[in-house]
């Protein structure tokens, strides 16, 4: 059926220079380091990590031929401390990818069929804002909204807030973090933010439930976890695979998918009948404990173990390591936790757990972090919005602190509502491989009526482009400065250390371009980046010529000390100034104000839940066709327990297709892993393969998309997370024709 906008893809178009080519730059590919082991002395520029949120501060290190040579960790960074992971050694491959986006390119259509056709700058941009003008006109600015992962993001959200929407949003918020953000939230009255401030390194006992710790990276809290460990701390890891975290922890809990709070409440249980939790924290620092202890009177290990299949001797073992580590224990609040449609409430009861023992701004718990508030460039206010992302959810979900990615598409394919999204920029995330139900996204790209793609690569995001706008690397640009909350406030610098190649440029140029277009000068006034940062720098006392040199720029903390002093109570943002164990706020708005376990959804026959992660050297679909990190991992496999594999006659590195429980089948094979490390239940894929964009000539057609067999999509009524887990999946052994 031919739909309005067809998927195109870049790599059929034989149009010369639209990416980067092996040959389009002589001696850049071509040639290794190892080819000449004499390297010239090089300089170094600062500059932060994009491979992934945590963002390492490193340097890059360039010859005297002005190539890239490579990135090392900055040793005053509190994320890294001098020490990269694979992705951020590997970011090199960023910049030399050779299917690097390298032209404007515009939609259009030859002889009855939709293609690209290269633009110069001032093409593209005249007619992007020519058609963001029209859509404003038309709907007004509400009507276009902003999808966006990583440092452009700010850029173009800065050019939205100009033009009149507040319409933006990051999908990591509703596929990732946000029902943890809310959990904490009403029961500390803190969110977590990035990096979560816990005290790994001081820590006698880490609790890891479904949180992956030396797969999904993390830098600094994996760096913190080998420097606990040799301390001889302890490590519990909840889940249904026998993870990297599991091989180095005491208990390895191998519990039933979807069962996580039964767990969780039983342990709540042991430590308030035994008489194990902090009482002196409690009693002074929290409000519902005797409601708390009532509600769980009868969710006792007994009780759990029917519904977890965990041992009850083994959860009360567990309980009281924690409680002897205490305060210096941890229950992870965990990262990705969009699982199951209830995981507020299951972050809810993490917080609890954690408040029991006593850890908040304790040693060896919770910190007190601290950032650098970098202030705004001068600009005029924003104009006010008529409406915005609120009206969208139209009281749905209604503890969102952000927007919900997923409900943008609902406002797209909603063309009659007068709140409906007719615009779409896409800024560095490939929404394809990144929001779950793909049948939902591809309605509402065919709904949309323009749509933006700024990215540096040929993803398949930007198959559904009208206009994609090429942008250079971290390693090739000025982006704001980094500064988050850590032990220590600091700030750090990014700044090219090389010149953009072929066409590129950096998102704060094209926002201010697209700015100049759309009549909105004054919210742009630098000729370039670097002013903008020397203007910030001078507030802070520094300069840019002091970063080029320091790179990283540490403060002397104001907030006050990194631990709760023991002679005083603390103050919690809650209503109540207390940790809430019992949530009046829940309770108002209709929820459980303490959480309860609900029975989910199990496989039907013949089918295994699809549990999906990550791996040490990839971050989502971003990173599989980098050539140094495909080097390390270029396809994923399905991980299948060998009673599932002699029941269905699989053998190691058998090809076999995955169909789920609505019928979708997978585009490519997937080859079988056969492991005892994965429960007979499960199966279980590293997230961010299955390309079938051509032009990504290092990852086209390796693995399976774990995205596409997610279609059925569990969401938190609390929040508005998109819970992934409760996909099913058997094996086809043959291809469907």
């Amino acid at each position: 059926m031919q739909s309005r906008r067809d998927f195109i893809r870049i790599s059929a178009l034989g149009i010369g220079g639209i990416t980067l080519g092996s040959r389009t730059i002589p001696g850049l590919f071509g040639k290794s380091l190892f080819d000449n082991p004499v390297v010239s002395e090089m300089k170094r520029y600062p500059t932060y990590c994009e491979v992934c949120f945590w963002k390492c501060a490193a340097w890059s290190h360039v010859d005297a031929e002005g190539r890239i040579q490579k990135i090392i960790g900055h040793d005053d960074d509190p994320h890294c401390n001098g020490r990269l992971c694979p992705r951020g050694t590997g970011g090199l491959g960023m910049y030399e990818d050779p299917d690097r986006l390298m032209t404007p390119l515009i939609r259009v259509e030859e002889d009855g069929k939709q293609t690209f056709r290269k633009a110069s700058w001032d093409e593209a941009l005249d007619l992007v804002a020519k058609r963001l003008q029209e859509l404003s006109a038309t709907y007004g600015p509400e009507s276009i909204a902003l999808f966006n992962h990583g440092s452009a993001g700010h850029h173009f959200s800065h050019l939205l807030k100009a033009m009149g929407s507040v319409n933006a949003s990051a999908p990591s918020y509703a596929q990732c973090r946000g029902p943890r953000e809310v959990g904490f939230k009403l029961t500390f009255g803190q969110v977590m933010g990035s990096p979560e401030p816990l005290d790994i390194r001081d820590t006698k006992c880490l609790v890891l439930i479904g949180s992956h710790l030396g797969e999904n990276m993390h830098n600094g809290q994996v760096q913190e976890m080998a420097d606990m460990i040799d301390k001889g701390g302890d490590i519990i890891t909840v889940d249904p695979r026998y993870s990297i975290a599991a091989g180095k922890s005491k208990y390895w809990l191998p519990i039933k998918p979807a069962t996580d709070i039964a767990l969780l409440l039983a342990w709540i249980n042991v430590l308030i009948e035994e008489k194990l939790y902090d009482v002196d924290f409690v009693q002074k620092n929290t409000i519902g404990f005797d409601q708390l202890a009532h509600h769980v009177r009868q969710m006792t290990p007994e009780w759990a173990y029917g519904i977890t299949t965990i041992k009850p001797d083994l959860i009360r073992k567990t309980a009281r390591l924690m409680a002897a580590a205490s305060p210096a224990a941890i229950i992870h609040p965990g990262r990705h936790v969009t699982w199951y449609g209830d995981d507020t409430q299951r972050s809810r009861a993490i917080a609890i757990l954690n408040a029991l023992l006593g850890n908040w701004g304790r040693r060896g718990g919770f910190y007190f972090p601290e950032k650098v508030k970098v202030p705004d460039f001068p600009h005029p206010p924003y104009p006010k919005p008529k409406w915005g992302w609120r009206e969208i959810l139209d009281g749905k979900y209604p503890f969102a602190a952000l927007s919900i990615a997923n409900t943008f598409l609902d406002a797209t394919i909603d063309e009659e509502s007068p709140y409906a999204i007719h615009g779409w920029i896409v800024a560095g995330t490939n929404l394809p491989y990144t929001i779950p139900d793909v049948g939902r996204f591809e309605e509402a790209a065919q709904k949309a009526k323009f749509i933006v793609v700024v990215d540096t690569m040929p993803m398949e995001i930007t198959g559904y482009a009208d206009v994609i706008l090429p942008e250079c690397t971290y390693l090739e640009r000025y982006d704001e400065l980094r500064t988050s909350p850590h032990r220590e406030p600091y700030i750090a610098l990014r700044m090219p250390a090389a010149e953009p190649l072929g066409e590129t440029k950096p998102a704060w140029w094209m926002t201010k371009e697209l700015g100049k277009r759309l009549g909105l000068e004054d919210y742009f006034q630098y000729a370039d980046f670097t002013e903008v940062l020397e203007w910030q720098l001078e507030q802070l006392g520094s300069s840019l010529d002091e970063m080029k040199k320091l790179g990283i720029k540490k403060f002397p903390r104001k907030s006050g000390p990194l631990y709760q002093p023991d002679n005083e109570v603390p103050w919690f943002n809650t209503p109540s100034g207390k940790v809430e164990l019992y949530s009046a706020q829940l309770k108002e708005a209709g929820f459980d104000p303490i959480p309860n376990y609900t029975a989910h959804p199990t496989p039907p026959e013949g089918f295994y839940r699809l549990n999906y992660g990550r791996a040490p050297m990839h971050t989502f679909s971003r990173t599989s066709n980098n050539p140094y990190l495909a080097d390390l991992m270029d396809e994923n496999f399905v991980w299948v327990h060998p009673k599932v594999a002699s029941k269905w006659s699989l053998e190691n590195g058998q090809e076999v297709w995955l169909k789920n429980q609505d019928g979708i089948v997978s585009d490519l094979p997937i080859k079988v892993r056969i492991t005892e490390r994965i429960r007979w239940d499960s199966v279980y894929m590293v997230h961010g393969f299955g390309h079938v964009t051509k032009k990504l000539t290092q990852a086209y057609g390796k693995g399976v998309s774990d995205t596409q067999m997610i279609t059925n999509v569990m969401d938190d009524p609390i929040m508005g997370g998109t819970g992934m887990r409760g996909n099913f999946v058997t094996f086809i052994k043959e291809q469907i024709s």
